[in-house]
């Protein structure tokens, strides 16, 4: 083919479409990204005179927070927190779903109760929830009571419990909202595979396990990246429940970020754990689908 003839092939009507939206990605995601990139080489806190000016340090902001004891015990948390509400916010979600993906009279109210906490915002959430910890007389400490529980009852205030309190409360906010992705996969199956599947006299598990999870492998794909980000980027519940405290005891990733340039003013401390963020964002989104179309190939 001539170099004429591939001139003449050449369209570049789709590029000047795609124009603004690499324009906007490029200016609000890119560069943000590469300056952060960038300051976390320097030594910057605009609350210290003589920190004030950029000095080049290398990789002194990296190795400054992985030997600090302090930043150790928020990645634990990080860590904690992203195992306590990932896994068991979308087995929730797919269980919610299950339950309300039939046809009966009213079922909508079962749909509408279990996704509005999703509706309310999470500063709302936090809000209410703050009443059910509270003390004495909350309602999260009157039912456990109910139960046999004995144990503390400072959720928010006590340093073993208020991480846990954080993690329940953004349990409860997102397992409705996962339910909507899991009861729009159920009701696009194929009816017929569930068909024949009891013609062939399979149980309801083995439907559920051998044609219903794998049917449904990209809805949990997109649940799962979907739910980790949102484990990273979701702390307004922590402002209004306990505020990284007691002895920051439930402070995450984005909090400990926020404290770092807001109220430290460390502009390089949290330029190294913005970067810190998308390396782990990316190499959990990337591998995640390279694992997922690797199953399905």
């Amino acid at each position: 083919m001539s170099a004429r003839a591939t001139r003449k092939q050449f369209e570049p009507f789709p590029y000047v479409l795609i124009l603004p939206t690499a324009a906007f990605v490029a200016l609000f995601t890119a560069w943000p990204v590469l300056l952060s990139f960038y300051q976390s080489f320097f030594r910057q806190r605009m609350n210290i005179a003589r920190y004030r000016e950029p000095t080049f340090i290398g990789l002194g902001n990296y190795i400054d927070l992985f030997t600090d004891p302090y930043f150790i015990q928020v990645i634990r948390n990080t860590l904690f927190y992203i195992i306590g509400t990932v896994p068991v916010s979308i087995i929730l979600g797919f269980l919610f779903a299950l339950l309300v993906n039939r046809k009966m009279r009213g079922i909508g109210l079962f749909r509408l109760a279990f996704f509005h906490p999703m509706v309310l915002p999470m500063v709302s959430a936090a809000t209410i929830w703050l009443f059910f910890f509270t003390p004495d007389y909350g309602l999260f400490n009157t039912a456990l009571r109910f139960l046999g529980y004995s144990g503390p009852e400072n959720w928010t205030g006590n340093p073993n419990l208020a991480l846990l309190s954080v993690i329940i409360v953004a349990i409860w906010k997102n397992s409705g909202f996962y339910m909507i992705f899991y009861l729009a996969g159920l009701q696009n199956l194929p009816t017929d595979v569930f068909e024949a599947a009891a013609l062939d006299g399979a149980n309801g598990w083995q439907t559920l396990w051998r044609i219903t999870f794998p049917l449904l492998r990209r809805t949990t794909l997109f649940i799962t990246t979907i739910a980790f980000i949102d484990a990273f980027r979701t702390v307004d519940h922590i402002f209004v429940l306990t505020g990284g405290g007691p002895s920051r005891s439930s402070t995450v990733l984005l909090f400990e970020l926020w404290q770092q340039r807001f109220e430290y003013q460390n502009i390089g401390s949290s330029a190294a754990i913005t970067v810190i963020f998308v390396i782990v964002l990316l190499a959990f989104t990337v591998t995640n689908f390279i694992v997922s179309e690797r199953k399905e190939a």
